[in-house]
């Protein structure tokens, strides 16, 4: 079995008993998530509190460990991945686990830090994108959205290098792990960019993306991600109510996320 990496227990706040009325009253709902979601979801568990609520957070290092976990019943819901990654995740791994509500929508953009335009770069420019058959596929598309590759029709965001049919700036593409790519944007010359992890980083400016892939590609809203049989958890469906419709938390997403992003429930 792949082996989990907790980072932290971030909350585990108290509950009042009965107030659901199940067998899960007494117990926190378990909430697996990344650094680059933590700190809305933070908000929602506090929160939550106020309406007697327990809630644990905790924070995975990787995109591996937080479906693993929940698939072993470790945590009771995740919030970091698109249905296209979970899509892929279950091939992958044979995991039994289902969207159960939608969270936000993230732009993700491509970055330059020696060139303003896309005109500028030069011919065998090198490109960093993500390594992961999903976030591969995002990059590429951004890649072909600016111009600078043509992919095979109706490839969407399963493109592969494969499906590159026109390269005429001969682009040297580089695979990099998603959460990696921030520090790929001092050597490679163009780079795919999530802003999430760009201002965890604090090296430049998230909003400075020669150009974002937009939030209209609703398969990229991020969902809260559960295993089948327990989509009748009350307490599920209290805490995406507060984390979608919490002022505070709604505050705590304009920080994190600037204007970067979309309520993929308001979508």
């Amino acid at each position: 079995m792949l082996k989990t990496f907790l980072a932290r227990p971030v909350a585990a706040l108290a509950l009042t008993l009965g107030l659901f009325g199940s067998s899960h009253a007494a117990e926190a709902l378990k909430v697996g998530t990344t650094a680059a979601f933590a700190i809305p979801l933070e908000a929602a568990v506090s929160e939550a509190k106020k309406q007697g609520l327990s809630v644990e957070l905790i924070e995975f290092s990787d995109w591996i460990a937080p479906n693993v976990s929940l698939a072993s019943g470790d945590i009771d819901v995740n919030y970091f991945q698109h249905i296209p990654f979970l899509e892929n995740a279950k091939a992958a791994a044979g995991f039994d686990l289902v969207p159960y509500a939608p969270g936000i929508i993230n732009n993700v953009g491509l970055y330059s830090k020696k060139y303003k335009s896309f005109d500028e770069l030069p011919q065998g420019a090198s490109v960093a994108i993500a390594n992961d058959p999903i976030n591969s596929g995002r990059g590429l598309q951004l890649l072909a959205k600016a111009g600078l590759i043509s992919l095979k029709p109706g490839v969407g965001y399963k493109a592969g290098e494969e499906d590159i049919i026109a390269n005429p700036k001969q682009l040297k593409i580089l695979q990099v792990e998603a959460v990696q790519l921030v520090r790929a944007y001092d050597d490679a010359d163009l780079v795919q960019g999530y802003p999430a992890y760009i201002r965890l980083a604090n090296t430049f400016d998230a909003a400075s993306a020669l150009l974002f892939d937009g939030l209209d590609h609703k398969e990229y809203v991020i969902q809260f991600v559960i295993r089948a049989q327990t989509k009748d958890d009350p307490r599920l469906a209290k805490f995406i109510d507060i984390y979608q419709h919490s002022a505070a938390v709604r505050a705590a997403l304009e920080k994190a996320h600037g204007k970067l992003y979309q309520p993929g429930w308001e979508s």
